[in-house]
């Protein structure tokens, strides 16, 4: 774990800005556009939670830095952790199970493809990697990690339900009305409840997963990289 607050500074700014950057190239800005229906998308919400996440931390390390009493760059960690693994779940569902439904007629590596579905998870990752603290973690937090996608989920469906097209089915010409196709009952009914409850173990292991190293692998260790006292 490296402590040092101006290394930190340096990482969160510098995470925050290309964030943001994949995110507004994604909806269309630098395009001098607004595709306001991105926004409904799991991978645009995950991505608005890990620009709050960097603009949060950014600022509290900045007030720490003027702070000498703080000897760490380890701030909000447990939700740190829920949002690292919400927005994990954007990178490993879009390379798994998208990517093969959406080649040939989607643009994988483009900038903001390639910011938003992998670049932003693993700057959150590494973020908490380097510099949250061990012990930091209650268990209650595996199960918080699930609130969200819970939320999420319900949310779009209905939406969809009461009468919002995500898309237009290139297949058979017919709405879209859930804004992914591992659960859209319409098309492939009752296996939508297989693929969920799936994620929901996923994110209960991943999370499980992530309580453990915090609890019994990771140790403090005192990393100051080009700072003095």
């Amino acid at each position: 774990m490296i402590k040092s607050k101006k290394i930190a500074i340096v990482y969160r700014a510098a995470a925050l800005i290309l964030a943001t950057a994949g995110l507004l190239d994604l909806v269309g800005v630098f395009q001098g556009e607004f595709h306001s229906g991105v926004l409904y998308y799991y991978t645009a919400q995950t991505n608005i939670m890990a620009i709050v996440l960097f603009v949060l931390l950014t600022i509290k390390t900045v007030c720490g830095l003027r702070n000498n009493n703080e000897n760490t760059a380890c701030y909000f960690p447990r939700v740190s952790m829920v949002c690292t693994i919400n927005i994990l779940l954007t990178l490993v569902v879009f390379w798994v199970l998208l990517v093969p439904q959406l080649k040939g007629i989607w643009p994988l590596w483009t900038f903001n493809n390639l910011a938003t579905h992998a670049i932003t998870p693993l700057l959150c990752l590494i973020d908490y990697i380097l510099f949250s603290e061990p012990r930091r973690l209650e268990y209650r937090d595996v199960y918080y990690v699930t609130v969200f996608p819970l939320c999420y989920l319900i949310y779009s469906s209905l939406i969809g339900l009461t009468g919002y097209v995500y898309a237009i089915s290139m297949t058979d010409g017919l709405p879209i009305r859930f804004p992914y196709y591992f659960y859209d009952f319409d098309r492939i009914g009752a296996l939508a409840i297989v693929y969920i409850v799936c994620m929901m173990i996923f994110f209960l292991i991943i999370g499980h997963l992530f309580y453990y190293i915090d609890q019994k692998v990771r140790k403090p260790i005192n990393v100051e990289i080009l700072s003095k006292k």
